[in-house]
């Protein structure tokens, strides 16, 4: 199940979660918890009963800019251009044991229904290890609009700007959501199809 997470009672499980799986990276996520607690950010936790298997926080552009500004703000202005509205994604962590790419399929969608349907983005960025960048791009189609830097929350870890364009993730969900099909590379095959996503806008809307 995903789903916006409760602070009080998914917050320690988190907190571990992203510990955990940076640490097996061999990196430290620092300070990321200020972020997740913006008023403009939105956490998602994927779990099941109290156990926390994935999470990832959504940031909205806004008067406080996003994480990678500190880093990449020149290419971001670029990006900020016109009618842009950009969205963050930050402290994604999966736990291995489930299945990677359903879970990272929901909590991608998710993160879309959020951001996209509701908040009126018109692209997600991310900074990513460049040994990852990749996958995001493979998978997702990502492009990378800024290069190599020191990240200094993740202990100075290298890290490159990833942009995924939302029209994009528009036409891969029409295209190939809720097929499920392993034989598909790419990880929109594991979102939801156009009717059950629909279905649970409704629902997200009509509890706010």
């Amino acid at each position: 199940m995903v789903r916006c997470a409760d602070p009080h009672h998914h917050g320690h499980a988190i907190r571990l979660l992203v510990e955990r799986r940076y640490a097996w990276r061999g990196l430290h996520a620092a300070g990321g918890g200020h972020h997740a607690t913006r008023p403009d950010a939105i956490t998602l936790v994927a779990s099941s009963g109290a156990h926390v298997f994935g999470t990832v926080t959504l940031c909205l552009d806004g008067v406080d800019g996003l994480l990678a500004d500190a880093l990449y703000s020149e290419e971001l202005a670029f990006h900020r251009q016109g009618a842009a509205r950009l969205c963050e994604i930050t402290r994604l962590a999966v736990d291995t044991h489930h299945n990677t790419k359903q879970v990272l399929g929901a909590l991608f969608h998710l993160i879309y229904i959020h951001s996209r349907l509701i908040h009126g983005a018109t692209a997600v960025i991310i900074e990513v290890h460049p040994r990852h960048a990749g996958f995001y791009k493979r998978m997702l189609g990502f492009t990378e609009i800024g290069g190599e830097k020191a990240c200094p929350r993740v202990n100075n870890a290298p890290a490159v700007l990833l942009h995924l364009d939302m029209r994009l993730v528009d036409e891969q969900i029409a295209l190939l959501g809720g097929t499920g099909s392993s034989r598909a590379r790419s990880l929109y095959a594991y979102f939801l199809s156009r009717d059950e996503q629909d279905e649970l806008l409704a629902s997200l809307i009509a509890g706010h």
